[in-house]
């Protein structure tokens, strides 16, 4: 079965960095971050490796590792969120102590998400793909950036419903900062190549694809065995955003997720809206949906709230997930069951 922690009132978080951590010109952004949680009623624990950057990491990856591995079993601490992504975070697997996991969140997306569904694919405990620390430090919050505490204070046997953004970012504007963080200036649109009406839900697993994909053929990445032993033979609800690869390289990770087996037992797949689905000799990213659709018969349901342009929902590995998708619009309801 799955063990789902819950974040209540006045949990301690721990900041730690298992990817890249921020330097010293930056710092005032986890200061903020902070600040804003404190003010929230929350109790804020920072890491060694959160204030240091160096040769495109935080730290060597056992001290990485080390500090994670603490925080994790540490009981006092209820939630591990790190400042944001990187690109490295793979080097930490291998000294990771999956076996000795105390059931908390884990909150993140990119470079994060890897260590999301290894922890989950592994322990069985829920993880959670949804903003990083950097983005809750504004003074005020979009209305779906925010449900990450609603989602995360979610009782086991209960359920959680978010929907669609009306608007999203679609660059960032450093010079010229808002209340909340994003500059939401397009409008949400979400699309299938499975007709204009779609309902689909299974067991959510996923993240970002540029680094999950690394999982195959590792130790880690066991998804029929996670689905034996944790969620009774269920079907996946794939999720994924892409942060960089072009619509070629996208194809090649889907096809190699496809060999391996990973949507062997699959209920459909959300993409997240992306920036980076650059077209390759005129092969654009909806001939790689539409191509994979008719590979696989699955609802595949895509530019949903999810990754690089935000904002983003909260989606939690391992919960069950009902999607409807409704002429542009989108619901996502999950059981903690």
């Amino acid at each position: 079965m799955m063990k789902y922690p819950i974040l209540k009132q006045g949990a301690t978080i721990g900041v730690t960095a298992p990817s890249s951590g921020v330097p010293a010109e930056l710092h005032h952004l986890i200061h903020k971050a902070c600040m804003r949680l404190e003010s929230k009623g929350y109790h804020v624990i920072c890491g060694e490796t959160v204030w240091a950057q160096e040769k495109a990491r935080s730290a060597p990856a056992r001290k990485r590792a080390a500090e994670f591995n603490k925080m994790i079993q540490d009981d006092e601490i209820h939630l591990i969120f790190p400042p944001w992504g990187g690109v490295l975070l793979i080097e930490i697997l291998e000294y990771i102590e999956f076996q000795n996991m105390n059931p908390k969140w884990v909150l993140g997306y990119s470079d994060t998400s890897l260590l999301l569904l290894a922890i989950t694919l592994n322990t069985g405990i829920a993880t959670a793909h949804g903003n990083n620390l950097v983005d809750v430090r504004g003074e005020t919050s979009d209305e779906t950036t925010a449900k990450w505490e609603e989602v995360l204070n979610t009782k086991v046997n209960s359920s959680v419903l978010q929907k669609s953004s009306e608007k999203f970012q679609k660059e960032w504007k450093f010079d010229n900062p808002t209340p909340h963080i994003f500059h939401l200036t397009e409008s949400t649109v979400w699309k299938s190549v499975s007709g204009s009406n779609v309902t689909v839900s299974g067991r959510l697993l996923g993240g970002c694809i540029d680094v999950i994909r690394h999982l195959i053929g590792t130790p880690y990445g066991q998804v029929a065995e996670f689905q034996k032993k944790y969620i009774n033979n269920e079907p996946v609800l794939w999720f994924f955003e892409n942060c960089e690869l072009k619509t070629d390289d996208l194809r090649r990770t889907l096809v190699q997720m496809k060999l391996s087996g990973w949507f062997a037992n699959s209920a459909g797949i959300l993409f997240g809206r992306s920036s980076a689905n650059t077209t390759v000799e005129d092969y654009s990213v909806e001939d790689v949906y539409q191509e994979l659709f008719e590979e696989l018969g699955i609802p595949i349901i895509y530019d949903v709230d999810c990754g690089h342009l935000p904002p983003q929902m909260t989606f939690v590995n391992g919960a069950y997930a009902e999607v409807v998708f409704n002429n542009g619009k989108g619901t996502l309801l999950q059981h903690f069951i």
